[in-house]
């Protein structure tokens, strides 16, 4: 089974940036929050297993979604 990948929509100054868990730059920069969810979705989508974190201006969690083969509930 493949690992599943995370992407985080987080506040970056008066920006929103895209990032993958675990990269070294960011997939994206936008002016808007809802440009950079959108974006995050698509990547997200993209991946076998694919998460996307949305952070809240004060860096706080706000919503997770989860993308494609998700074992809910958990077997056994």
């Amino acid at each position: 089974m493949a690992k599943r990948v995370t992407y985080t929509v987080a506040p970056d100054g008066d920006r929103w940036k895209v990032s993958k868990r675990g990269g070294s730059r960011a997939s994206g920069t936008f002016d808007k929050k809802q440009d950079a969810v959108s974006r995050g979705r698509e990547l997200a989508k993209a991946q076998e297993r694919g998460q996307l974190v949305i952070k809240k201006k004060n860096g706080r969690i706000q919503t997770e979604y989860t993308y494609g083969d998700d074992p809910f509930p958990p077997r056994g």
